[in-house]
C-alpha cells in the first residue's frame, strides 16, 4: 500500500467513497425506521398490548426499491452518481422523481474519501478519517430528516476514537479520553443552563454524545474550534432560514450537522486553524 501512487491512491479513495456513498443513502433512510419500529415495539410490550407486526428490514435487505412503486432497484441501476445521470433522475418503473439527495451524498462522500488519502497518505489515520466522515455524513442526514443523532452511531463512533488514539493516531489516549468527556459535559452543561435560564430544552442528548465522540477523535485542544465553528454556521444558517425561508423561530433546527461539518474541518485543517488563530494572538 506504501507503494502506491499518491494520485491512484487519491482515485481508489474516491470510487470507495462513492461506494459507501451508495450504502450511507441506505442507512440514511433505514436506520430511523428501524429506531422507529423498535419504539413501536417496546410500546406496545410495556402496555402490555400485541407486538405490530413489520416487513423485515435491515440495512443490508430487502434490496432498494422505488419508494412511489415499489419497484426493486437493479444493480445496474445502483451504480452511484452514473445510474442517477443515466436514468435522468428518474425512477426507471414509474418516472417519479429520484431524490437529488442521493448522488450528492455520493460524491459527498468520495470527495472526502479522496481528500482523506490525499491528506493522510497510505496510513491508518487515513482509513480512521474515511470512518469518521463516513460517520459524519450518515448523522447530518438523518439529524436533518428526523432531529435524531441515533446512539447506534455516535457510541461505535466515541468508542471507536478511543481505540483508534490507542497509538495516538490523531491524539495521544489521555487527550482523546479528555476530549470524549469535556465535549459531553460542555454540551450538557449549555443545555441545563439553557434549560434552568428558558425552560425550554436548547439542544438534544445526541448533540453531547457526538461532541463526545469528535473530541474522542481529535482530542481536547481541537474542541474549542469544533464549538466555535459549529456555532457560527449554525447562527449563519439559523438566521438565513428565519428570514429568507420564513423558517419560525420556534421551530427546533438541528445543530448535529453543524457539529458534524466543524468536526470534518476540524479533522483536516483543526491544528492549521489553531495555529494561525494563536500566531495573530
Amino acid at each position: 500500500m506504501s507503494a502506491l501512487d499518491p494520485a491512484a491512491l487519491v482515485a481508489v479513495s474516491v470510487l470507495f467513497g462513492l461506494l459507501i456513498g451508495s450504502f450511507l443513502n441506505v442507512v440514511i433512510h433505514r436506520l430511523p425506521i428501524m429506531m422507529e419500529r423498535d419504539w413501536r415495539l417496546q410500546c406496545a410490550e410495556l402496555a402490555a398490548q400485541p407486538a405490530p407486526t413489520f416487513e423485515p428490514l435491515s440495512l443490508v435487505s430487502p434490496r432498494s426499491r422505488c419508494p412511489h412503486c415499489g419497484r426493486q432497484v437493479t444493480a445496474l441501476e445502483n451504480i452511484p452518481i452514473l445510474s442517477y445521470l443515466l436514468l435522468q433522475g428518474r425512477c426507471k418503473g414509474c418516472g417519479k422523481p429520484i431524490g437529488l439527495r442521493y448522488p450528492l451524498v455520493e460524491a459527498v462522500s468520495g470527495l472526502l474519501f479522496g481528500l482523506a488519502a490525499w491528506r493522510f497518505g497510505p496510513t491508518l489515520a487515513a482509513a480512521g478519517a474515511m470512518l469518521l466522515v463516513a460517520a459524519m455524513v450518515a448523522l447530518t442526514c438523518i439529524d436533518f430528516d428526523t432531529q435524531l443523532l441515533p446512539d447506534d452511531l455516535t457510541l461505535p463512533l466515541l468508542w471507536a476514537g478511543l481505540l483508534i488514539n490507542l497509538n495516538g493516531t490523531f491524539a495521544t489516549l489521555p487527550n482523546a479520553v479528555i476530549g470524549a468527556a469535556a465535549g459531553y459535559l460542555s454540551l450538557w452543561l449549555v443545555y441545563w443552563l439553557f434549560k434552568l435560564a428558558t425552560g425550554k430544552e436548547g439542544m438534544g442528548y445526541g448533540d453531547f454524545k457526538l461532541l463526545a465522540a469528535i473530541g474522542a477523535w481529535l482530542g481536547w485542544q481541537l474542541l474549542p474550534l469544533v464549538i466555535l465553528l459549529s456555532s457560527l454556521v449554525g447562527a449563519v444558517v439559523g438566521i438565513a432560514l428565519i428570514v429568507l425561508a420564513r423558517h419560525g423561530r420556534n421551530v427546533p433546527i438541528p445543530f448535529g450537522p453543524y457539529l458534524a461539518t466543524a468536526g470534518v474541518i476540524a479533522l483536516f485543517w483543526g491544528e492549521q486553524i489553531n495555529q494561525l488563530y494563536l500566531g495573530l494572538l
